[in-house]
């Protein structure tokens, strides 16, 4: 069984959407990776940060999901991170009314012995030098898989190059495809990233889809229309979980195999946007993901005659 490292933010969150809010609930990227990539069954472990102040139900429902935790540490005193954000009417975008990066701000992640060997490694969004800090820790893993923002090319650029240059895949929404590359057309913005290093770039448009793109092929997957859509919340972790959670599987990391893997993605994201935070993610089982997969399925498959 293949291993997949995980890195990122076990966190709360406060939620404020149209269709209503919440209090502090279970967020961070590590957390939506974690549980999607679960439904695949693999070897997964997560290295993160928290405060005692993280409940241990929390903890739990990790293991619950055989997600090993031994990688998270716990700070004595210490308060976890923290992220308050308020969603527009259209969902697409929001405005964030408070982060407090409290234990994150010093956060050195060790990566447990038993999973220096992982074959997977996400490294979802933080700071470069922390991703960079876990790639050094690593030993020849198959796959990277990289996510990012905005805030980092703003602000740490060149760091964050680095890190570009050392992975397989990166996985970025359009507006930072373009920040990143200068270009408008994300053909040639997905080209010109693949000159920083990445085989391949995954470019996530929300509720519009997914692109994949190596050297001269391109693949499109849709997102799946949805009556009930209440808070966008990590659906791109989400995405990115079941993307690597797929590859992890199946140990197939070529250019065909990860057209499954964003279907997968896709399908698991689909869930994620239908209650607050990782409520859905929690409660799903393997017959709904295999359900909705066929309606993939049908809204991808038709028959043409060609005249």
């Amino acid at each position: 069984m293949s291993k997949l490292l995980i890195v990122g933010t076990v966190a709360f969150d406060a939620i404020e959407t149209p269709f209503g809010k919440t209090d502090k609930i279970l967020g961070g990227a590590a957390t939506y990776i974690g549980l999607s990539a679960s439904h695949f069954n693999v070897d997964s472990a997560v290295v993160s940060i928290v405060g005692d102040d993280f409940p241990q139900e929390y903890l739990d429902l990790l293991k619950d999901n055989k997600i090993n935790i031994e990688g998270v540490e716990i700070v004595e005193g210490g308060k976890t991170f923290f992220w308050s954000g308020k969603y527009h009417n259209d969902l697409n975008t929001r405005d964030t009314l408070e982060t407090q990066l409290n234990v994150l701000a010093d956060f050195n992640p060790v990566v447990p012995d038993s999973y220096k060997d992982s074959q997977f490694v996400m490294l979802g969004n933080l700071h470069p030098l922390v991703q960079l800090s876990v790639l050094e820790q690593v030993s020849d893993p198959k796959l990277v898989v990289l996510d990012t923002m905005n805030f980092w090319m703003d602000n740490t650029l060149d760091d964050l190059l680095k890190v570009v240059a050392k992975v397989d895949v990166i996985t970025i929404n359009d507006e930072e495809a373009r920040q990143l590359s200068g270009e408008h057309s994300l053909v040639k913005a997905a080209r010109k990233i693949e000159e920083m290093g990445p085989k391949y770039v995954v470019i996530k448009k929300g509720e519009h889809g997914a692109l994949l793109f190596h050297k001269d092929q391109v693949f499109f997957a849709p997102a799946l229309p949805l009556e009930d859509v209440f808070d966008p919340t990590g659906a791109g972790d989400t995405f990115a979980g079941g993307f690597i959670g797929y590859l992890a599987r199946t140990g197939d990391i070529s250019f065909e195999n990860m057209k499954s893997a964003i279907i997968y993605g896709s399908n698991l994201a689909s869930f994620c946007v239908e209650k607050f935070g990782t409520e859905r993610m929690q409660a799903l089982s393997g017959s709904q993901v295999n359900e909705r997969l066929l309606d993939f399925k049908k809204l991808t498959q038709f028959e043409t005659q060609l005249p």
